[in-house]
This record gives C-alpha cells, structure tokens and sequence, in this order.
C-alpha cells in the first residue's frame, strides 16, 4: 500500500497539468480523476475519450492503474495521453494510493 499524502504531492507534480481531481471539477485535457478507482476507463461523463480508451473496457483498480501508469502507451495503444509513464513503483503507488482517496 502506498502514501497518498506523498502520491498527492506526486500528482500535483506530475498530473495536475493534465487532470483535475475535485468532485465536479471541469476536464482539462484529460479526464478528472475524481472517483476514477473502480471506473471503467472511458466512461466518465463529459470527456472525449479516443476510440481506444473506450474499447479497452477494463476497469480502474490498483493493478490496472499501476500498469497503465507504468506504460500508458502500452497499456492502451493510441491513447492520446502524451505522458511517458512513471518507472518507479514506489512512486505508483502512491499515486494510486492517493486517487483511493478521491470519492
């Protein structure tokens, strides 16, 4: 299990250009996370997912999540997220750990 107070400063250093996080907040250019844990990817309202994003149908939990932030690209061949991944597992996990908190 990860730290989600480091996992949110993680995220506010690595994400937070990209995704919002607050319950109700508006999409950047990439979907707000809050509530993202147990979601199926591609479906939060409002957002424009790619066509692989939707096809892809799993659902967000801690092994999945840990994977695509590993390897996005890999995970989800043409997403649009730019990002490269982040190689470090601690550094997942407390991630992860973070967007546990956000329902």
């Amino acid at each position: 299990m990860g730290d989600p107070t480091r996992g949110k400063t993680l995220f506010l250093r690595m994400c937070v250009m990209c995704h919002t996080y607050n319950k109700d907040e508006r999409h950047k250019i990439g979907p707000n996370l809050f509530g993202v844990v147990g979601r199926t990817c591609g479906t939060t309202s409002g957002f424009n997912y790619t066509e692989p994003m939707k096809k892809k149908g799993v659902v967000w939990d801690e092994k999945n999540l840990n994977e695509y932030l590993e390897f996005p690209r890999q995970f989800i061949p043409g997403t649009k997220m730019v990002f490269n991944g982040i190689k470090k597992a601690e550094d997942r996990q407390d991630i992860i750990a973070f967007l546990l908190t956000l329902k």
